[in-house]
């Protein structure tokens, strides 16, 4: 992995000069090294300090102590939100992820406890880009305030590097110029279709319905069924992709429509049955194995960084929520689960590498080392 430390260098000091005493970089890589050893709040990543403090002084870091944690809270939250993104997201395209044919979902997550009712603040609610195939986040976005993530989608597609990869969405971003942008940076797309796009959502049902009553006779498509069992219960899916477009209305809106599919999930659990069904528009081939291979990716994203990020990280429990502390921290917690994500020597979870790392200085000094 390349260096951290040089793309960090480069942000902002927001105080006066005559005023600084600990170095901005080295506060930076406090709070990443507090968050590998699994700190919570500033108190915890003051004390990761004064245990860690002959590695960060090997480095060059912390010549001066460690600062306390009022002093760590008042400047990760006065540094640019926009600045530390962007840092992150340059130091993952350094890392020249691989993204041709792969995977990349886009969804949202609100950090619940980072509302402040004092300050009328809401929560804030992030974007985030996850490679699916190797786990690790590309990049994320703050949504503004009284937005949605139909604003935040598309800046956060031009930030990062998507060329030759799938971009797969919820319902929510399914629109025509996210689908446009997408295109326009080299990549497909597979957009849950809902009832925000009415028209498009009543043809694709109208259409699926036609076709399976005609058993798809005279209708070009491809089909994957898989059956899933365990805990219980017998999950079966089907995939049905289609590039015969004549009857779903106003295609040459959306740039490089190519199918419209659906995915039926039928689950079992003991004699009860339920039957769910979704619908998404796509700009790849006719090749239902492939696409029931994104739509089952996309909800990685869930599984893999919000669920992690929930009970590894205790992100939805976490208070810190000083001005932009709150978006910053999350910057920080994405550095330390690419770097767990990155190290293959310990066969453990998440949580465990991280006690780990609390326990055993030379095990958090290998995991440090691959990113500074």
């Amino acid at each position: 992995m390349s260096s951290l430390q040089s793309y960090f260098s480069i942000i902002k000091d927001p105080r006066q000069i005559c005023k600084i005493e600990h170095e901005l970089l080295d506060i930076i890589i406090l709070c990443i090294v507090g968050v590998l050893c699994g700190s919570e709040g500033w108190h915890d990543i003051e004390m990761v300090g004064h245990a860690r403090l002959e590695w960060f002084k090997d480095r060059g870091l912390l010549t001066k102590g460690v600062p306390v944690d009022d002093t760590i809270a008042r400047i990760i939250s006065r540094i640019s939100p926009e600045q530390l993104q962007s840092c992150f997201i340059d130091w993952m395209k350094s890392l020249a992820q691989e993204t041709q044919g792969k995977v990349i979902a886009i969804d949202g997550k609100t950090l619940r406890h980072s509302f402040d009712k004092k300050k009328k603040k809401s929560a804030i609610h992030m974007v985030s880009a996850f490679a699916s195939a190797n786990g690790v986040v590309l990049g994320q976005k703050k949504t503004k305030e009284k937005s949605n993530e139909i604003t935040a989608i598309p800046e956060l597609l031009q930030l990062i590097d998507i060329k030759g990869g799938i971009v797969t969405i919820d319902a929510m971003g399914c629109q025509k110029e996210i689908a446009k942008k997408i295109i326009s940076k080299d990549a497909d797309y597979v957009l849950a279709v809902k009832d925000n796009q009415k028209n498009l959502h009543e043809d694709m049902q109208d259409f699926f319905k036609t076709a399976r009553e005609l058993n798809f006779k005279k209708i070009n498509y491809d089909s994957f069924e898989e059956v899933n069992k365990g805990h219980g219960r017998i999950e079966t899916r089907r995939y049905w992709l289609s590039d015969s477009l004549d009857s779903i209305g106003n295609v040459d809106d959306w740039e490089k429509l190519n199918c419209v599919g659906m995915v039926e999930s039928e689950r079992t659990v003991g004699d009860k049955t339920s039957i769910d069904t979704r619908y998404f528009i796509t700009s790849i081939e006719c090749n239902a194995r492939n696409f029931g291979n994104a739509v089952r990716e996309h909800w990685a994203i869930e599984n893999k960084l919000h669920w992690v990020l929930d009970v590894t990280f205790r992100e939805d429990d976490s208070r810190i929520r000083r001005d932009n502390s709150s978006e910053n921290m999350s910057v920080f917690r994405h550095i330390v689960l690419n770097a767990l994500k990155k190290d293959k020597s310990v066969k453990k979870s998440l949580k465990a590498k991280r006690f780990k790392a609390s326990l055993e200085p030379n095990y958090a000094s290998k995991i440090l080392s691959e990113i500074f």
